[in-house]
């Protein structure tokens, strides 16, 4: 079976999912469109070159089955994983992976778009932003759920809201408590609890990791330097004696002594010793190393630590040679007999969905597409992704692999295509001679002849749309 079997047995298998048979021709097309060497993939560019004779039919088509054909993306997305899961290697386990990504964007009106962080721009500026989970192996990675943020001032406008066709159940929810939901469904649906890896935007909230333990899910994830902890080998006092009134006590106690300290000046205080060179995977060029540190400690709440007393859990600190500051710290509840080479390579595990994003984003337009549908766009361009990923898998591709080395050509143009928007038949054009110019006849001595005036006359205004 080649390459173009496989894709129509794979397009087959989505479409199942869309509800109607006459949505597959839409689904083919866009995926195709998805995955063709285009500079810009929104929908009139890939219509132009999956069809280049009815283009503007094609145009219309694929753009009613992103923006306006009511198919769920979710199912999208199962299906989606139904097909690539079960050909990646999980026995060794695997690994859900939450992040966000932005899509930088000039006006207002597109959903959810406002200033915020965008990670691409690395700074505030305006942009939509999304939340996601990719399932991940050492092998390979697949987004398996994705969600817009919607930021208050969309879901606090109803006006706003209606224009841009927000459902009406959809309201404002953190990017912790859209990832936890995401989990939640995920777990619902039988999937099986695997540590969950994610950056210090989502490590650094308490209510996020204990609701990751409730679940019963281990994780690695991001901190910031400010974050205080119980040292090893100091643990705070019991709570006050319960009088018998009241609610009992359940804050630890502490003396001038006996204090919590942030995870930077833990790492300060630690001997040289404790730091080992550990080597995580083999980059493009060369191995991935660096210095680690790995110590059993004891969130002590928030800043001030006002909370009660959490189990050990392991710290972890990255500190390149050289540097006057550690560069990151990690919280993990893997089990306390864990390696510190183990530890160190699921904690670097987040590189996949970086690695996801990246090529969503520059091969298979993910932030190209501009109106309605974003969510369908999305489940599309991770659609076109997945197979890409399941063809690296059976080509034995190692993990760093390029994901686009099937070639997908661009469909040759007929000998009598006319560019959308050129004229049939263009008029033949006069050479301009420049050296046999006429000079202008301007005369300082006439009179200026009076500008006339144009009555305004009132004519029906015409929408023009391609």
């Amino acid at each position: 079976m080649n390459v173009s079997q496989r894709f129509e047995r794979y397009m087959e298998h989505l479409a199942v999912g869309l509800g109607h048979s006459d949505r597959h021709a839409g689904l083919k097309g866009y995926c195709t469109g998805l995955m063709l060497p285009l500079s810009r993939k929104s929908v009139e560019p890939m219509a132009a070159r999956v069809d280049p004779l009815h283009a503007s039919a094609r145009h219309q088509s694929l753009h009613h089955f992103v923006a306006k054909a009511e198919w769920s993306d979710d199912e999208m997305l199962r299906r989606i994983s139904q097909w690539v899961v079960p050909k990646m290697d999980l026995s060794g386990g695997g690994f859900w992976i939450i992040d966000d990504t932005g899509f930088p964007k000039k006006g207002k009106h597109s959903v959810g778009v406002a200033r915020q962080y965008c990670g691409v721009l690395g700074k505030q500026d305006n942009c939509q932003a999304a939340v996601s989970i990719s399932l991940a192996s050492e092998q390979a990675s697949v987004p398996v759920a994705y969600r817009l943020y919607l930021p208050k001032e969309w879901a606090q406008d109803p006006e706003r809201r209606q224009k841009a066709g927000v459902p009406a159940d959809i309201g404002f929810a953190t990017k912790n408590e859209i990832a936890l939901q995401q989990l939640e469904t995920l777990l619902a649906e039988g999937a099986p609890r695997y540590c969950v890896l994610a950056d210090a935007g989502y490590g650094v909230d308490q209510a996020f990791r204990q609701r990751l333990t409730d679940l019963g899910l281990p994780y690695v994830v991001g901190i910031t330097s400010s974050v205080v902890v119980w040292p090893p080998g100091i643990e705070p006092l019991p709570p006050k004696h319960y009088s018998g009134k009241g609610r009992p006590p359940l804050v630890p106690r502490r003396t001038r002594l006996r204090q919590p300290v942030s995870v930077k000046d833990l790492a300060h205080a630690l001997p040289a010793n404790a730091f080992q060179t550990i080597s995580w995977r083999q980059g493009t060029n060369e191995t991935l190393s660096g210095r680690f540190a790995a110590v059993r400690v004891r969130h002590a709440g928030g800043n001030i630590g006002k909370a009660r007393l959490h189990p050990e859990q392991w710290l972890l600190i990255e500190w390149p040679a050289g540097d006057a500051d550690p560069l990151k710290y990690y919280l993990s509840t893997l089990p306390d007999d864990i390696a510190l080479n183990d530890l160190v390579a699921q904690a670097h595990m987040r590189w996949r969905i970086e690695r996801d994003y990246q090529d969503l984003k520059q091969e298979l337009g993910l932030g190209h597409y501009e109106g309605r549908g974003f969510h369908h766009h999305a489940a599309l361009s991770i659609a076109a992704y997945g197979f890409l990923v399941t063809e690296r898998i059976a080509a034995g591709k190692p993990a760093g692999a390029k994901k686009n080395f099937v070639v997908r050509q661009v469909p040759a143009l007929p000998a009598n295509y006319i560019p959308r928007g050129s004229p049939a038949r263009a008029a033949a054009r006069v050479r301009l001679n420049h050296h046999n110019l006429l000079p202008a006849q301007l005369s300082v001595d006439r009179t200026p002849r009076a500008t006339s005036l144009l009555r305004a006359t009132k004519r029906k205004a015409t929408l023009v749309t391609q």
